[in-house]
């Protein structure tokens, strides 16, 4: 259990961040461009590999290296994204986070070897861990600025903007695969780049979202002093990314997952797979709202380990489905919708704690760090699921309870060593309960 005293460091700031003068505007845009952003990823990302098979002539085994590589060389990014949201502004990075996708996507339509491929998938990789690394920054920035929204809302709205978009995105994308034609696929890389280039352009435009009053300039002699070092001395802080990589898990495993389970476990229709993920993102996308609304009434602590527990449960159901289930898509159904409510009460409630956490000077490099929960989860996860899954089908979800619950019981006790402003909507002082 993390030393309450070693926090000490980082709650000094106390009060919750105040916002400079000028205040916050454009909120409406800003939810327009992450629905826009999100519908050029949604339209591009079931193309990732297939996009490269059909116009280029690169085997299938190096061209999974070379995106493999291409990611991998956007791993060190949050780094620098957070360094540089403190430094200049969130909203500068997201824009020019946007911009380098749409290179990246517009240089898809024109590459015909491995270099090129290598090339352009690294500037949308590198966009990516960009974008995520400093887009929650800015929002807790418009937020401070007098927005519309609590960030929890904020927040909220993000997660459901991002869900509709890939959703409308990926229905777009299985007309393109019907298709099948090499201009199609062309075609859909141009739109993912005005995609991109659109949103980027409506942010610079018209979106505002003044620096918090306590925020001042990272070390300009490039060292860590008040940023990552200090960071990396706060314990609890560095316990809830820690927690965090066990939801981000459970997070990715429901879109990772059901279609082996569905087709080697549970021996039902392919349909199946597609009717129960559309079905949680059409209510991620509608109750993200209106469920976002209400979080500031509530410990975020406390919304987190409510989460934690319906992944606990969700996994228990899912050990216990077979293939004689009576009524298995109902079970089914039944399953997704305790993971669909955990999905929608983790992803607001666990960024407003982090972005809360964090003084004010440090939010853009505190948050970008915490984004590397969910990237450790996304590289761990496939393992964890085939491993587990060639012990016994049930293994993998009743490991996944077990980490659920003891992550569940881990952020209540981590509670009383986080800031109170951490913990509580609103509060004001930086001591603890």
């Amino acid at each position: 259990m993390p030393d309450p005293a070693s926090h000490e460091p980082a709650a000094t700031p106390g009060a919750a961040p105040a916002a400079t003068p000028g205040g916050s505007r454009g909120g409406a845009v800003l939810v327009a461009a992450l629905a826009v952003d999100s519908l050029g990823n949604g339209l591009f990302l079931p193309l990732s590999l297939v996009f490269f098979l059909e116009l280029t002539e690169v085997p299938l085994a190096l061209l999974g290296v070379l995106l493999t590589a291409a990611n991998a060389l956007a791993l060190p990014v949050p780094l620098w994204a957070g360094a540089l949201a403190d430094r200049v502004g969130a909203l500068p990075v997201v824009v020019g986070a946007q911009a380098l996708q749409a290179a990246g996507f517009l240089a898809h339509a024109h590459v015909d070897g491995p270099v090129g491929v290598f090339w352009a998938a690294a500037l949308v990789a590198v966009g990516v861990r960009f974008f995520w690394s400093s887009v929650f920054t800015a929002l807790a920035d418009h937020a401070d600025g007098g927005g519309r929204w609590a960030a929890d809302t904020w927040f909220s709205v993000a997660n459901g903007a991002r869900t509709a978009g890939l959703a409308g995105g990926g229905l777009v994308t299985g007309v393109v695969v019907a298709d099948g034609r090499a201009g199609t696929y062309v075609v859909v890389a141009h739109a993912a780049a005005a995609c991109f280039a659109s949103a980027a352009v409506l942010i610079a435009a018209f979106v505002r979202a003044p620096r918090p009053a306590g925020a001042r300039p990272a070390d300009r002699a490039g060292g860590l002093r008040g940023g990552y070092a200090a960071l990396l001395r706060d314990r609890p802080f560095l316990a809830l990314v820690g927690l965090n990589t066990v939801f981000a898990l459970a997070s990715v495993l429901l879109g990772l997952a059901l279609p082996t389970v569905v087709r080697e476990d549970l021996r039902a229709a392919p349909w199946l797979t597609g009717a129960v993920l559309a079905g949680n993102a059409l209510l991620v996308a509608v109750l993200s709202v209106p469920v976002g609304a209400r979080l500031p009434r509530h410990r975020r602590t406390r919304v987190v380990a409510l989460a934690a527990a319906l992944w606990t449960a969700w996994a228990l159901a899912m050990a216990v489905l077979g293939p004689g289930t009576p009524g298995l898509a109902v079970a089914l159904a039944a399953a997704t919708l305790l993971f669909t409510a955990a999905e929608l009460l983790h992803a607001p409630a666990s960024t407003a704690l982090a972005a809360a956490a964090a003084p004010a000077h440090a939010r853009g490099r505190y948050l970008a760090s915490f984004q590397y929960s969910f990237a450790f989860a996304s590289i761990a996860a496939p393992a964890f699921f085939t491993t587990l899954f060639a012990v016994g089908t049930a293994a993998p979800w009743l490991v996944l309870a077990a980490l659920s619950a003891a992550g569940g019981g881990g952020v209540l006790l981590l509670e009383r060593v986080l800031p109170r402003r951490a913990v509580h909507h609103g509060a004001g002082t930086g001591a603890r309960e």
